[in-house]
């Protein structure tokens, strides 16, 4: 048996006025994805443990099946895997994001989608004029990015940027959690202040000004931590080879982590303009290869933070059309069988632009899998679902996995 899970970050939603009082998924044209549910076995899952916040790094870690409490470090030392990046016993690494600050309020969390290429030349800059022996900045995919602190600790109240569009930046920066890191929280907080002192004058800032684009006129550091330890996938479910394939670090480190494969996508961005085709072709390979295949598409959750509700019935349609149709139809042929899951991490609502930890739709189909009597995949259907409890995030492993071997 080989399985793929295939995870639309964050296309869960509540109903919304202008698509007719329906979420995206019950708007957005979808058979092959309604077909998955009609032939498979549907239910909800609390992918949020008790006491964490609904961010993709607890999510995702939870959807595979790990204990977060045991095993979370931070987003920060998750994108580090990806990126190739060592952290020391003595250090802290932390996900920077490159954001937009206007009239002293977070206007986004991703400075207008910057590109790549443009970040990574205003990262090399800061690494230049802010960095140091102790503190360095490594540059990432688009506004996402690493800052790494030797010396430093971890116990800060950091919050995510994206978290809290439109709210003064000084109400939220960093805070300790407890004494020993209050020096670590002057050094970040000082270090916000002094990057919007030198960024809005940068010539890549000055371009996009010029062009009518938000400007990366601030850095925002969170989520801290030191390396993790976990145990394998491999380790935990009895398989024997895996990959993972997505455009986020954040995802590709936890996916390395859990002892999976990291498989790059030329064209992958993590928006709605996304390889579509090249990341289906790159599972379906990997899949031929490996025991299982952990296949993350981003661009729901990036119309959901952008509140743009239309943009993310047109990102569900896609991953319909163009990732999971050619997967279903693709793996019908196969001489050995395949179990597909299909699920978000979180929800993002369109109205809140941030996550929020209510049960996610999942559905599960497979030849060991006794269909139910949902016809369709959404939020609503999923509660009439066979898996009639709330399942754990541990249970939809054991259920797509052990029980399903």
């Amino acid at each position: 048996m080989k399985y793929i899970v295939i995870l639309g970050d964050g296309m869960a939603d509540e109903p919304i006025a202008s698509l007719g009082g329906m979420s995206p998924l019950q708007r957005a044209r979808k058979p092959a994805i309604d077909r998955l549910a009609k032939m498979g076995r549907s239910g909800l899952l609390h992918s949020i443990p008790e006491g964490f916040k609904p961010g993709s790094e607890i999510a995702n870690l939870a959807i595979l099946g790990y204990d977060v409490a045991a095993v979370f470090e931070g987003r920060g030392s998750l994108e580090a895997a990806s990126m190739g990046i060592e952290i020391g016993a003595d250090e802290v690494a932390m996900r920077c994001n490159l954001i937009c600050i206007e009239e002293g309020r977070i206007k986004n969390h991703s400075a207008g989608h910057i590109s790549t290429e443009e970040a990574r030349e205003l990262i090399t800059f800061l690494q230049k004029t802010l960095g140091n022996y102790d503190l360095n900045f490594f540059a990432g995919v688009s506004y996402r990015h690493l800052l790494k602190l030797r010396g430093g600790d971890k116990h800060l109240d950091c919050t995510a940027p994206h978290d809290e569009i439109g709210m003064p930046f000084r109400k939220v920066m960093i805070k300790a959690l407890q004494s020993s890191a209050q020096n670590t929280a002057d050094i970040l907080n000082d270090l916000i202040l002094r990057s919007q002192n030198i960024l809005p004058e940068h010539p890549v800032n000055v371009r996009r000004v010029a062009a009518g684009k938000d400007p990366a006129n601030s850095i925002w550091p969170w989520s801290p931590g030191g390396r993790p330890d976990m145990p394998t996938l491999l380790e935990k479910y009895g398989l024997r080879n895996g990959a993972v394939i997505s455009a986020v670090d954040l995802i590709k480190g936890t996916g390395i982590y859990a002892g999976l494969q990291s498989i790059d996508v030329e064209g992958a961005t993590g928006l709605y303009n996304t390889n579509y085709e090249g990341k289906t072709a790159a599972a379906l390979e990997a899949l031929r290869k490996t025991d299982f295949v952990f296949l993350h598409i981003e661009a729901s959750d990036e119309a959901g933070h952008e509140g743009d509700a239309e943009l993310k019935v047109r990102t569900i349609e896609y991953l319909d059309s163009r990732v999971v149709g050619p997967v279903m139809e693709a793996t019908a042929t196969w001489s050995e069988p395949v179990t597909i899951a299909l699920l978000p991490d979180h929800w993002t609502p369109c109205r809140l632009k941030t996550h929020v930890a209510n049960p996610v739709p999942f559905v599960i189909c497979g030849p060991n899998i006794v269909p139910d009597a949902v016809e369709r995949y959404d939020e609503e259907a999923a509660r009439d679902g066979g898996y009639d409890e709330l399942f754990s995030s541990e249970q939809f492993m054991e259920e797509l996995i052990l029980k399903n071997k």
